[in-house]
């Protein structure tokens, strides 16, 4: 069959397509930006066709004529805001383009709905599920809880949670009732439904075979671990403030926190179907699947992460940052030699992560603690892989643009707020290795008039430029005050951290 799947970056797309590929399928990948797709590492990239489109842009999509199914995994759960309306008119968009084709089956993964109160998050996927019933091709919808597997959003926050908190104080919601299912059986039913007529139009639960409140899944997942952990629940905690507290424990964002704190107030459990034994399909218990997640963390096999997802209609392609721009930027370059330009080339691409960044390294946790305060990404994200690297993934508090061992270069875009935009390059050639980091000199107009009115002033150029540069490494201090500028900058420190990260540490002599 020819099987168009939307989302194909995305957490879930990215564990479906080799088990699509695998059972013989064509597929049509549509995403948004064509670069972050990586044909290469599926074992039949002859048998994918990569579709550049937009959802949200109807003119975009052009859908071969020939698709028999298609899967459709788009959410905006992260989004920060508005995203229901922004779910509506992607499903609208996608019914009208799916309807030109022959597709005559529609499979929606969405969530469990048993409950009036819905939350904003299930109330706008149950709105997305009646716009794609409403179209003319038959949708199979497949409604599913709290999905663990390593690199799922609820498995790295319960993760985050349990291994860096030895006594807890939550929020009364963790006694929440929910029904966790396995990413592995997830990925079951969506393969394994494909193509059943007598789903067509139907729509069921997916469950795994535990209903645990939220305090005991905490609880199981120290157990497997080997953790001793407390939990003491408080009567007070708003969801704002319930909010902030995942925020700054766990590596997830802010909106997501948000969203997913108003979802844990109501109880996800799955109304009880056959379809497990219809397709042949065994229920892996909740410590198996942690059990199972870490045995591919320990393999460095995980095949996606929900932080390498990038979607809302505030995300630039990340094609456009590949060029780093050349006029109307500072750039601090510094050049060291190597005598082992392959091992340089080993540590820079496992740079970030667990192995820090070399030198300084606390710097770079109180810049990430502080981007934090100020509602950014921080520098919890960490890396999906140790020593492997690829466009599109998320490395700390940076978005990996374009990364290739051949050409022997690595380039990162920030992430981190910041008044203005930073990338930071490594490069080696022969025996000589490159760090550059260019920030563009000009600000965008959402900043603030006071910043505006100090960029443009004359002899401080120089000054706030050098101000971002502790992004990349540079410790500067100073204060703030309106119309000016005070700043130390502290050179000696920053060429010590140059010598040592570039020298020393990625076999520079």
């Amino acid at each position: 069959m020819k099987i168009l799947v939307t989302g194909s970056t995305g957490y879930i797309a990215q564990r479906l397509l080799p088990v699509l590929l695998e059972n013989g399928h064509e597929l049509v990948c549509i995403s948004r930006d064509a670069s972050r797709f990586d044909k290469s590492k599926y074992s039949h990239p002859g048998r994918i066709q990569v579709v550049e489109a937009d959802l949200l842009d109807a003119t975009s999509l052009s859908f071969p004529q020939d698709i028999d199914a298609a899967y459709y995994l788009v959410h905006s759960m992260s989004a920060k805001g508005g995203f229901s309306s922004l779910e509506e008119q992607s499903a609208n968009n996608f019914v009208q383009a799916i309807q030109t084709t022959n597709a005559k089956q529609v499979i929606y993964l969405s969530g469990i709905i048993n409950d009036k109160e819905l939350s904003t998050h299930l109330s706008s996927r149950k709105k997305v599920e009646e716009i794609l019933s409403a179209g003319k091709v038959p949708v199979t919808t497949l409604r599913a809880g709290i999905i663990v597997g390593s690199g799922s959003a609820s498995f790295e926050i319960i993760r985050d949670l349990v291994e860096k908190l030895p006594v807890m104080v939550a929020p009364k919601w963790l006694y929440t009732k929910c029904q966790p299912v396995a990413i592995r059986n997830v990925i079951e039913f969506l393969s394994r439904i494909l193509g059943k007529e007598f789903s067509y139009g139907q729509h069921y639960d997916i469950y795994g075979p535990d209903i645990l409140t939220y305090k005991q899944m905490l609880l199981q997942f120290a157990e497997v671990r080997g953790l001793k952990r407390s939990i003491l629940t408080v009567p007070v905690m708003t969801p704002k403030l319930s909010s902030y507290w995942l925020y700054f424990v766990t590596s997830t964002s802010y909106s997501l926190a948000r969203n997913l704190v108003e979802s844990m107030k109501i109880d996800v459990v799955a109304t009880p179907n056959d379809l497990k034994d219809r397709l042949g399909i065994t229920l892996i218990p909740y410590k198996e699947a942690i059990r199972i997640a870490f045995d591919k963390i320990e393999q460095n096999m995980v095949l996606s992460t929900w932080k390498d997802a990038v979607g809302g209609p505030s995300v630039n392609r990340i094609s456009q940052h590949v060029q780093v721009p050349t006029f109307g930027v500072f750039t601090d370059k510094k050049k060291a030699a190597t005598k082992d330009p392959e091992q340089a080339l080993n540590r820079i691409f496992a740079i970030g992560g667990q192995s820090g960044w070399y030198y300084a390294d606390w710097l770079w946790s109180f810049r990430g603690f502080l981007d934090k305060l100020f509602g950014g990404v921080g520098l919890k994200r960490g890396r999906k892989n140790p020593v492997k690297i690829a466009a599109g993934e998320s490395l700390d508090f940076w978005r990996v643009i374009y990364a290739d061992r051949k050409e022997q270069r690595l380039l990162l875009y920030a992430e981190m707020k910041l008044p203005g935009e930073a990338w930071l390059e490594f490069t080696v050639k022969g025996n000589e290795i490159t760090l550059d980091s260019p920030i563009p000199h000009t600000i965008r107009p959402e900043y603030t008039e006071a910043y505006v009115e100090t960029y443009r002033q004359p002899g401080r150029l120089t000054n706030v430029a050098i101000e971002d540069m502790d992004a990349v490494g540079e410790f500067v201090e100073g204060s703030i005050r309106r119309g000016t500028w005070q700043f130390l900058s502290l050179e000696n420190v920053q060429d010590a951290w140059v010598h040592n990260m570039i020298a020393d540490d990625f076999g520079g002599g």
